[in-house]
């Protein structure tokens, strides 16, 4: 995770995470964050599980950890959305609480997208891994042997 652009966006991944514990949580407690609350309880504890096995992928720079993201995302987020654009289209005028999760689902699927793009835009992920185990002794010229005119170039044997 070398790019400023990963950083920020594993930390809007975190932000959003806890925003919709937060949202879960409230509901749990009967009360509403911001006006919004889960749509299903049981498929938003999956996806609070599921998005930190998608920190530690994203972070390891691993595209399976991303499409999980935004699989899971696209399923939750993405019916709302539906349903708040064909009432717009009926000319239905919605609610503050209605608008602040039609906000938030447009988030939860503009993130992960994000998430995918920086992932496969990545040009270092393949070129260069790094290999902390090696590259400290290889990268470093000062552990490199060098050979004088003293260097021993005899071969002996022993018996």
């Amino acid at each position: 995770m070398r790019n400023f652009s990963t950083y920020l966006l594993v930390m809007f991944m975190i932000i959003f995470w806890i925003v919709r514990i937060i949202v879960s949580i409230s509901a749990q407690l009967g009360k509403s964050f911001l006006g919004m609350t889960p749509m299903n309880e049981i498929f938003e504890m999956i996806i609070l599980f599921a998005t930190l096995l998608c920190l530690i992928l994203v972070v390891k720079r691993k595209i399976v950890g991303a499409l999980l993201y935004i699989t899971l995302h696209a399923i939750y987020f993405g019916g709302d959305i539906t349903t708040k654009l064909s009432l717009m289209a009926n000319n239905e005028v919605l609610t503050i609480s209605q608008n602040t999760e039609f906000i938030f689902s447009i988030l939860g699927i503009i993130l992960p997208l994000a998430v995918l793009l920086d992932l496969l835009l990545d040009k270092n992920r393949k070129n260069n891994p790094k290999d902390k185990k090696t590259d400290w002794f290889f990268n470093n010229e000062q552990f490199d042997r060098k050979l004088d005119d003293r260097a021993d170039k005899n071969n002996y044997r022993t018996m």
